[in-house]
């Protein structure tokens, strides 16, 4: 059931015609950008994700939940660090990118011993709804930052400022530049502050 982790199963949508908005436009991204509505992460998952860009800076919250209201959350993930943009990618309308983490942290948001354990979760020593920094021992399918301090990414942005990443696969491994995926996510949008 490790693989249940950060699993999506989406169609491609490489086909989608948007722009995937100019490289000065993603370098200078700014705001908080989420979900939509809870994304099918497979498996009977649903996953719920922010990101937020300041100067060069990003950082990523992951919530994973068994339903798709978020009501049965079972953790968060959190990690930040800096991103660059790269080349036109060459299977989808996007950039390739590299986001690099400083930190990992993970969060139980459950504490029930069998959801635990079958998230491949009981050996990384947390405690129920306090955070851990995973950084330097690595957790589950997150490696230290040490083993895998990047991710290869794809980054696109459409006419409407949605922001799009690439389809994670299975492992959760793309920290090497042949393991960028090649389809994207569904769009994340970013919030108005009111």
């Amino acid at each position: 059931m490790k693989t249940l982790i950060i699993t999506f199963l989406a169609a491609s949508i490489a086909s989608v015609a948007f722009s995937q908005g100019s490289k000065s436009q993603l370098r200078n991204l700014s705001g908080t950008y989420t979900s939509l509505q809870a994304e099918d992460w497979g498996r009977g998952t649903f996953g719920f994700r922010t990101f937020t860009f300041d100067d060069g800076q990003w950082t990523l919250r992951f919530q994973l939940a068994l339903d798709p209201q978020m009501q049965q959350k079972v953790f968060e993930f959190r990690t930040y660090g800096t991103y660059q943009v790269q080349e036109k990618a060459k299977t989808v309308a996007a950039y390739e990118a590299l986001f690099l983490e400083e930190e990992k942290f993970v969060t139980l948001l459950t504490d029930n011993p069998e959801l635990i354990e079958g998230f491949g979760l009981a050996e990384c020593g947390l405690i129920p709804f306090e955070e851990k920094n995973i950084s330097k021992e690595g957790c589950a399918l997150w490696p230290s930052v040490e083993v895998c301090s990047e991710d290869h990414d794809l980054l696109a942005l459409d006419a409407a400022g949605q922001l799009f990443f690439g389809v994670r696969p299975p492992d959760n491994d793309m920290c090497t530049a042949d393991k960028r995926p090649v389809a994207l996510l569904p769009a994340v949008k970013r919030q108005v502050n009111p």
